[in-house]
Formats: structure tokens, C-alpha cells, sequence
């Protein structure tokens, strides 16, 4: 049984129409991805900085009682 030449365009249009919407739905997928992906980068990459602040601030503390330490320990010679 042949399908005439009505259907079988009908059929291509449907099957090019379908392609099309899946390829557009890939590629929303992907741009989705891409933005969460980003999205994660930088969160971790403030954390990461956040992290380093504090460190910095802690080494900081420490270095300044270590410093009044010393000062104390010279005044009481």
C-alpha cells in the first residue's frame, strides 16, 4: 500500500516539525544545564573567597596576640 504524495509531505512536514522542536527543546536543555552550571561556579567561588576571608582574618588575630604577647613579655623583663 503507497502512500500518494499529499501524505507522504504531510508525513515529512510533521516529521521535520517534530525534529525541529526537539532539537529546540535539546537546546534549551543544554542552556539550562549551562546556566545552573554557572550558577554553581559561582556560588563555590564565593564560598571559596568567604573561606579565605576568614582565614585571613583569623591569621590576623592570631598574629596581633602574638604580637601583645610579646610586647608583654618584653615590658615585664
Amino acid at each position: 500500500m503507497a502512500i500518494d504524495h499529499q501524505a507522504a509531505t504531510a508525513r515529512d512536514v510533521m516529521t521535520s516539525a517534530n525534529h525541529t522542536r526537539s532539537t529546540a527543546m535539546n537546546l534549551m536543555h543544554q542552556e539550562l544545564a549551562r546556566a545552573q552550571l554557572q550558577q554553581h561556579q559561582q556560588e563555590a567561588e564565593r564560598l571559596r573567597r568567604r573561606r579565605a576571608l576568614l582565614a585571613h582574618r583569623r591569621w590576623r588575630r592570631r598574629a596581633e596576640r602574638a604580637a601583645h604577647r610579646a610586647r608583654l613579655a618584653l615590658a615585664s623583663l
